[in-house]
This record gives structure tokens, sequence and C-alpha cells, in this order.
């Protein structure tokens, strides 16, 4: 088969700022890819917030743009893959009831409390693999129930992301396992949801799709949204997965030992295990993979610093040009320690409080040093998340690095020089949605296994190994990381309770 008549799978990923999708083909070249912005309201200090309808709509317009990359017809299959966990609420009609809770809102701590009244943290961690945490979807729903009972009633569905844009191509409802995994209403490996926890919750089972595995396909392209935008009508849709997973899937990183490092607005460390590894400390998913689970760790805001401290110093200069200034800083961005809080945080403190901290700046702090200490905080985060992972068992030799910011050299070299591991990218990354095309061939029988193409050697494109010379400054500066985050914790969680305006108050 040439290159011109391989069938292409076309990857589409909803992420938590930026809507990317990219067409693959047999032979893992990737045909083409696009990507657009879509808002986010910050409605509050712990409330945020997007339209599902601009979902749709930016989906539709980075389709629009994809489609001169290649002919649609040649699209034999269609993965989505999202953000992860979010309540996204939907009427009998698929209509959303109101704006979708994403995995960043904070708002259900008073529902957490309700929860750890019934099960005690360590009884329900044992349970459902998970901590009781505002960022799983089953606190969110207690709010909402709690909160707006007149959208609550109106609700036929509980879906994710990935599974509303399914809606939306296929007019299927669906839910894939590694999401499911993140409502934290059933065990580890248990098929059927907790009759237990969805009457504490407040739901039925019926409100919650039917779950897939991610390579199942679900759905077909409908003849409306094949006249909307050219993909064939007929073609099979998959289930789907978490843009983390799907980004791993791209690197070939799913089996035990090895970690993909996802970073966009988040971090999300990706590190697959042989089995289930619930731990307080972090998040519990099953994997696209069979037989191997999934432990993930996760910095709120990571690529999120970086785009606060471009508009605080350089809010003309694009991002290429914000990280190259930071070569102008030395290792240790002049005394100046940033601590990425700038959300709360998730692992390994799982504090919504907690907020971002610079410390040791002087008048002679440049705006270099202060962008510097953002990429070097940020890092530092990944590296308390891998310490408490050493602890626990699950100890990487080298990371894959995948995302938009693995592109700079720069940031990729600060994480493999504070985390003391080598960092690895592939050539021509371009993340979930590689992953998601790569499921769609798996799931229409074009492809044997999620390792048919991917992540091999001959696609990576360069190995950052840590500079030796930098070893020690970076564990003197790590231990004074460690001892920032633990000092000003106090401060932030008197902090907390003074009333700040988000942007839409």
């Amino acid at each position: 088969m040439t290159a011109a008549s391989s069938p292409l799978f076309l990857g589409i990923d909803i992420g938590t700022t930026t809507i990317k999708a990219a067409l693959v083909d047999l032979n893992g070249a990737v045909i083409g890819s696009a990507s657009r912005a879509y808002p986010t309201s910050y409605v509050r200090p712990d409330w945020v917030e997007q339209n599902p309808l601009d979902w749709w709509r930016v989906t539709q317009a980075v389709l629009a743009e994809l489609r001169s990359s290649a002919a649609f017809d040649r699209v034999a299959g269609i993965g989505v893959s999202s953000q992860a966990p979010s309540l996204v609420a939907l009427d009998d009609d698929g209509v959303p009831v109101r704006p979708a809770l994403i995995w960043m809102d904070r708002r259900a701590e008073p529902q957490c409390a309700e929860l750890a009244a019934v099960y005690d943290q360590a009884e329900y961690l044992r349970r459902f693999g998970n901590r009781i945490d505002p960022f799983f979807v089953a606190p969110k729903i207690m709010w909402f129930r709690e909160n707006e009972p007149d959208h609550f009633e109106r609700t036929r569905w509980f879906v994710q992301i990935n599974g509303y844009i399914v809606l939306r191509l296929t007019g299927e409802i669906s839910l894939d396992d590694q999401h499911a995994s993140l409502y934290a209403l059933r065990a580890p490996g248990d098929d059927s949801w907790s009759e237990d926890a969805l009457t504490v919750v407040g739901i039925s089972a019926s409100q919650l799709p039917p779950v897939s595995k991610a390579h199942e396909i679900v759905g077909a392209i409908t003849a409306e949204i094949a006249r909307l935008t050219g993909l064939p009508e007929g073609a099979p849709v998959v289930a789907g997965t978490v843009d983390s997973a799907a980004s791993a899937i791209e690197v070939d990183a799913l089996e035990p030992g090895s970690a993909t490092e996802m970073t966009g607005t988040s971090t999300v460390l990706v590190l697959p295990s042989a089995d289930p590894r619930a731990h307080q400390a972090f998040i519990t998913m099953s994997s696209p993979q069979d037989g191997t689970w999934l432990t993930l760790a996760a910095t709120v805001a990571s690529g999120a610093s970086l785009n606060w401290i471009r508009g605080v110093i350089a809010p003309a200069a694009d991002y290429t040009a914000l990280v190259e200034t930071v070569s102008t800083s030395a290792p240790g961005a002049g005394g100046v320690i940033f601590v990425p809080h700038m959300m709360g945080e998730r692992s390994p403190i799982w504090d919504t409080a907690s907020r971002g901290t610079f410390t040791g700046m002087s008048l002679a702090t440049t705006p270099a040093d202060l962008a510097r200490a953002v990429l070097e905080g940020t890092s530092f985060s990944v590296r308390h998340n891998l310490m408490v992972a050493a602890e626990a068992g699950i100890a990487p030799q080298a990371l894959h690095s995948t995302g938009a910011p693995s592109l700079s050299d720069i940031w990729c070299q600060i994480k493999a020089d504070v985390t003391d591991l080598p960092i690895t990218r592939m050539e021509s990354s371009v993340g979930a949605p590689y992953g998601d095309a790569l499921l769609a061939a798996v799931g229409t029988g074009h492809a044997d296994s999620l390792s048919s193409f991917g992540g091999g050697a001959d696609r990576i494109d360069r190995v950052f190994t840590p500079d030796p010379e930098l070893r020690s400054l970076y564990a003197d500066l790590f231990d004074s990381y460690l001892e920032l985050t633990r000092a000003v914790r106090s401060v932030h969680a008197r902090m907390h309770g003074i009333p700040r305006k988000g942007n839409n108050e």
C-alpha cells in the first residue's frame, strides 16, 4: 500500500486550553495537524468552568483547518481524548444544562467533607482506588445536586469531555474506561458502579454512560456530521481516553517501568504498573493497554504558570522568545525559587488553599530570572512527585516528554537537570492526538496493538541528559523548594478565606 493510498486515522484532543487534531497514516507518519485555543472562565479563585459549546465550535474549526492537509475521505477511524475529569451534565437531548466544571475546579471541598463522614480517606482509597478530593467527579456531582437542584433534575447523563465530542460526532452516549476510573465511584478492576457510593452521591447508575475500552468502536460519523465536516459518513469512532494516557501511547510508554511526562496547562506524570497502586498522593487510573494500570502524578499549573509570567513580564512576546531569555539567567535563577501552586495543587500534597510563591527576589532580579524560576519550579514539582513515587516503589530511570513544551530545548534540559533523569523527546511529536489516532487504528483492525507504531527508537528526536556539574546545585535548591513549600502552607491556609474576585465577577 502506497503512502498516498494508506488509510488515515484522525486523533482529536480537547486539552485544557487548546483543541488539537492530527492525521496519522499506517506508517506512523503525521500527515497534518492543527490546533486552536478556546476560553476558560475563572469564575472565582477555585471555580473553573468551560462551555461545552466552545469545545464543539473549536473542534469544527480545527477539523476545517486540518482538512486542507489531506483528503478526509481516507479517514478510516477517529479517536478522541480530553482533559479529565470534568462534570459535564446533559439533558435528554444531549444538550449541556450548565457550563462544565473542569478538573481544575475546587469548589466541592464541603462535599468532600460529607463523603469523608461516610467513608474515611483510608477506606475510600481502598474501595475506589483514589482519595476523596474535589478533583474527582463524585464530589462535583454532589456539589451540583446540592447547589443547583433545578439543573440537576434536568440532567439525564453525566459524561466526560471526549464523550461529549463523540456524542456530537455519532449521536451515541459513551464513556471510556480511563475516564470512568476518575469518577471514583467503582473499585479498580470492577465493571460495575458501587451502589452505596451512588446513593451517597445522589445519582443512579442509569445516569452514567456504558463503559467501553479505549479502542472499542462506540459509534460512527453521522450523515449530518459528514456534510458539516467532510468526514466520511459511517467512519467508526472509538471510545477514546484521557489525554495523559493518549500521550503515553504516542511515546509507547505503557509498559511497567516506563514513564511519560506530559506538559500543557498542567503536567502529568504517567507511571505504568502491572496492578493498581492506590496511593494517597497520586491518581489511580486504568490503562488503555490491557493488563496494566497507570499511576498519575499531577501538577496543576506548569504551562499555566509560564503563561501567567509571560503576561506579567512580557505580554507581547511569544513563548519561544520568552523561554529563550532564560538562557541569560544562570541555573538557580539568581537565587529565586518559585512554587507553582497557582491554583492550589494536586499531587503529592492535594491542597486547595496552597498558592504560588516567589522567594529570593532582590532589586537585582531580572525578568529572565523570574522566567527561569518558573521553569525550574515546575520541574521541582515533577521531582517532588518522583521522590514520593520512589518511596512507593515506582522509580523510573528516564522520562519521555510530550506536549508542546517538549519542543523547547531549554525547558527539556532544565527538567533533565532538576530531576537528574534523561528526558527523551520524540520527533514530530503532536502529543495526545497521535495516541488517539493509534487507538482508532487498533479499534478498526488496521493495527495489531498500541505498539504497532508510536514511540519506537526510530522516532526519537533527542535525549536530554542531566548535567553532572549541576547535580549538587539542584539537589540543594530542591531541598530549599521543599522547605519553602512546607513553610508557606499555613500562611496560604489563612489567606484562603479572604474574598477575591475572579474575572467573571
